[in-house]
């Protein structure tokens, strides 16, 4: 039977919240997942699907009808699926919901540009602008559900949302030595973050994968960009990830070969 395509990138945040949204759901098979290889130049035929886009995940329907934005696409696939809801459906929690997910994209470009600079004289405002948006879901999560362990009383549509962002942030860990201070400021959020990484439907993705196929973004190269003197991304398929090195943590002072990295 004929199912939607989704062209992905395996260890895309945003890909991996639409395949947390699935196996929450119990429809990880609805969709035929399409890999794209971002280290190489976009096939003629997806760009022609998404009018010359290059941005991922995309949604091809099975008449031949696009979607993009993996806030909308999670949002459809909710919708389309309705056996198993996971959104609120009342309409306060559903609008709490979305309060919520308003600040995903500010929180992840604060991560994301933490891990891409690469000038030690701005690191810490680069945390305090990151440390600022968890103390922002920490009090939300306090004034609606103080005593609990997620937003409401089970994982739902704001978890698929920030649940990936949080683990490519296992690379602020790694290279930053980032951590969420023990004060009454982070603990609801701490208590949150912990519970979304370690849910059943959240494992598509392991801090070792994280860290060595995004080592180039710690360099400030993303998206299969090449570094200065590399002949190979970091995001390559092949050698895969399994079998390579950690990356060195040393990414303020040098770019690592393509050699220490296991890329050849």
């Amino acid at each position: 039977m004929q199912r939607p395509v989704l062209y992905h990138i395996p260890v895309c945040p945003f890909s991996q919240r639409l395949e947390i949204l699935l196996e929450l759901k119990g429809m990880r098979d609805a969709v035929d997942f399409q890999v794209v290889d971002i280290t190489i130049p976009r096939d003629p035929a997806l760009l022609a699907k998404t009018r010359g886009t290059t941005a991922l995940p995309v949604l091809e329907l099975e008449d031949g009808r696009i979607l993009k934005e993996s806030l909308v696409l999670l949002r459809y696939f909710d919708e389309r699926y309705p056996e198993k809801t996971i959104a609120r459906t009342d309409p306060y929690e559903r609008a709490v919901e979305r309060l919520f997910i308003t600040r995903e994209g500010a929180f992840g470009n604060n991560g994301y540009r933490m891990v891409m600079n690469r000038d030690r004289a701005k690191t810490d405002a680069l945390r305090d602008a990151l440390l600022a948006d968890y103390r922002w879901l920490n009090d939300m999560l306090m004034q609606h559900n103080p005593e609990g362990t997620y937003l409401f009383d089970r994982i739902g549509l704001a978890e698929c949302a920030y649940t990936s962002l949080m683990m490519r942030f296992w690379f602020l860990d790694y290279f930053e030595g980032f951590e969420l201070p023990e004060t009454p400021d982070y603990a609801r959020v701490a208590r949150w973050r912990a519970a979304c990484l370690a849910h059943p439907a959240t494992q598509q993705v392991t801090p070792e994968e994280i860290v060595k196929l995004y080592y180039d973004y710690a360099l400030g190269a993303g998206n299969g960009a090449l570094l200065p003197g590399r002949a190979r991304s970091s995001f390559v398929f092949d050698p895969d990830w399994r079998g390579r090195p950690m990356p060195p943590k040393d990414k303020y002072d040098r770019v690592a070969s393509d050699a220490e990295l296991g890329l050849v």
